[in-house]
């Protein structure tokens, strides 16, 4: 299990300039503070990318996935369901920051 303790994070708004996909997509990046213990860690950092999807009142996480900051390099790593869930409520409590 992984502790996951968001440091910091940023939100953007993607686009779809063609209108095809429905509802509105957001790229986040949370910045995790991630113990020296875990198998997760790195000295550079490690940041979680997640695509997150709120189309009315339904929202889900799309797609994430773990990386090393400064070299981008992915980690291939997964998240619990209770850490997922985790995930989904801290995005869906900041999407309109």
């Amino acid at each position: 299990m992984i502790d996951l303790n968001i440091k910091s994070y940023t939100v953007e708004k993607l686009e779809d300039p063609f209108g095809l996909l429905s509802g509105d997509r957001y790229e986040f990046f949370l910045d995790l503070d991630i113990d020296e213990e875990d198998e997760l860690f790195s000295e550079k950092g490690v940041g979680l990318r997640v695509l997150f999807v709120a189309e009315g009142e339904q929202t889900k996480i799309v797609s994430y996935h773990f990386f090393e900051q400064g070299s981008e390099k992915v980690f291939d790593f997964a998240l619990e369901d209770d850490e997922e869930e985790e995930i989904l409520q801290f995005c869906k409590e900041h999407l309109a920051e």
